[in-house]
């Protein structure tokens, strides 16, 4: 594969993902104010972008459109993007004269763009590359790189430091990922320079590569916040499912601590759950911890020792032997109040008191002990109404 080639099919998947990025963002972006500015901030980058690529020039032709119309296009809307990356920061400073500076500044650009395309400054009879200048004009040029270049050395400049001072995770890595997108956009801007100036160097299917790249960065700042939902969902799921067993055999001996009873599979308490995988996380937690907390009353003096000393002997190591250790004696606990035992004075098990969910999935992949509970039919579940 060439680097044509390579080029093509990078651009294309970029394009791709911007617009896949656009409209899925698009509603709680443009409700939530402190995210609409990202927002129209890829969407021009991503209209460049697009126009960028010869697929697309070559559509524009054969539509009667001529190239140096859709470079014009192109360039404009490139600079207002760099525009609104200005904004996008000025605007979480809240100072109200330097937005007038940037508004002021940017419509200037793109005055002087215009002006310049339509009174030919410098033009000569060349013809312009589908992905070259809208104008050979060495003034449009410089006017347009030096608008790119403050643009992303601004973002640079103030996205990184300033996520280091935020404690907002989603913002963090919406800035971080835009700013490495900015260094991207300056090592493109910096060599489309060089290769208007040293035309004869074959650099821009490695160009078109950096600019693609950079669009994959500006989508990945657009959907930081739907990969943190996806994130925190996969956790409820992976909780759900690992503590599930426990937690139904500790709410079928505590019946009292649980809201509602299980279902009758794991896989239908994922698939079908009765509220959100997170508050069923957060439920199956506090119940098994509640379970437990009322389970200790069973605990027999020594059980968690002889349990431990069972576990070590069966190959156990490290924190597996803990948890396999509090599993067994758990178990035994279990197994007396289901068979009436009498409770006796609370026998704190060892690392549980603070209900940790590490401790209680760790607990959870131990389970059942390996000397397994007793199959005992415990009588009617009565639960606690809400």
């Amino acid at each position: 594969m060439t680097a044509t080639e390579l080029a093509d099919r990078v651009g294309v998947a970029c394009v791709f993902a911007l617009w896949l990025a656009l409209v899925w963002r698009a509603g709680p972006a443009l409700r939530l104010p402190q995210q609409r500015g990202l927002w129209l901030t890829v969407l021009a980058a991503t209209v460049a972008i697009t126009l960028f690529q010869p697929r697309v020039v070559a559509a524009c032709a054969d539509l009667g459109v001529d190239t140096r119309t859709v470079a014009l296009g192109r360039n404009l809307i490139g600079v207002l993007s760099a525009g609104l990356v200005l904004l996008f920061i000025v605007d979480s400073t809240r100072a109200r004269h330097q937005r007038v500076m940037v508004v002021v500044g940017l419509v200037t650009a793109l005055g002087s763009l215009l002006a310049l395309d339509l009174l030919g400054v410098d033009q000569t009879a060349a013809p312009a590359a589908p992905q070259g200048p809208a104008t050979p004009s060495s003034l449009y040029w410089l006017l347009l790189v030096v608008a790119h270049l403050a643009g992303d050395a601004v973002a640079v400049v103030v996205c990184w430091p300033y996520s280091l001072r935020t404690h907002d995770r989603d913002l963090v890595w919406s800035l971080r990922v835009f700013a490495m997108g900015s260094v991207l956009a300056l090592f493109f801007w910096f060599g489309y320079l060089l290769h208007l100036y040293a035309p004869g160097l074959p650099l821009m299917p490695y160009l078109s590569i950096v600019i693609s790249v950079h669009g994959l960065f500006r989508a990945a700042s657009l959907l930081v916040p739907t990969a943190t939902a996806l994130g925190r969902a996969a956790t409820a799921l992976r909780t759900v499912w690992r503590l599930w067993p426990l937690w139904r055999d500790l709410v079928e001996a505590v019946p009292q601590v649980a809201l509602a009873g299980p279902q009758r599979s794991r896989l239908r308490a994922v698939l079908r759950p009765r509220s959100s995988l997170a508050l069923q996380a957060h439920r199956q937690i506090i119940e098994t911890y509640d379970a437990l907390l009322e389970l200790q009353q069973y605990v027999r003096p020594g059980a968690y020792d002889t349990a431990l000393r069972q576990a070590g002997e069966a190959g156990q190591r490290g924190d597996r032997l803990a948890a396999a250790a509090l599993a067994g004696a758990l178990g035994e606990a279990r197994r007396a109040k289901l068979t009436g035992a009498a409770p006796s004075a609370p026998c704190p098990l060892p690392g549980v008191d603070r209900g940790s969910p590490a401790t209680l999935l760790a607990i959870a992949r131990m389970w059942p002990p390996a000397a397994g509970p007793a199959v005992i039919a415990p009588g009617p579940l009565r639960l606690r109404r809400p």
